[in-house]
């Protein structure tokens, strides 16, 4: 578990590394969207386990993996600012709230959605039940009714 964790540090902090390097050599930071997607992935999945159930170590070690994110995220910050063009680290963090956002709200919609289903599978079994009981009562009533009309009187 511990591994996994340190497994998507290495991940971002791999994904930092690719983005300098490119920067470095002259590349545009358009140039590293790829780059840039598997570093915020990575960053998503570490705030999503530290603040849950599935958390894979201690609040210490949780707490440290997010501020050598948050320390990356600095160094990219000032890369977007210097390398890009004017305003666009701005642009991309509301790029980023909206498209969590969504994400966000896809997530909930896709909840929603099991529920509804759910819902409707067991409505649809209770009336199976139901409509079973009713053929059943059904046939014990027409064989109670046949047992009478075949009974000879003694």
């Amino acid at each position: 578990m511990i591994f996994e964790a340190i497994a998507v540090v290495q991940t971002a902090n791999t994904a930092i590394g690719a983005v300098k390097e490119l920067l470095k050599n002259g590349k545009d930071i358009t140039d590293c969207a790829e780059q840039l997607g598997k570093y915020f992935d990575a960053k998503a999945e570490i705030q999503k386990k530290s603040g849950s159930s599935q958390s894979t170590g201690s609040d210490l070690e949780n707490f440290l993996h997010l501020e050598k994110l948050r320390q990356r995220e600095e160094e990219l910050k000032t890369m977007l600012i210097y390398q890009g063009r004017a305003n666009l680290y701005q642009d991309f963090l509301r790029y980023a709230a909206e498209a969590k956002r969504n994400r966000d709200e896809a997530l909930e919609a896709q909840k929603k959605a099991k529920i509804a289903k759910r819902k409707r599978n067991m409505a649809l079994l209770r009336s199976m039940v139901i409509v079973f009981i009713c053929l059943l009562g059904l046939a014990c009533v027409g064989g109670f009714i046949y047992w009478i009309s075949t009974m000879r009187a003694v």
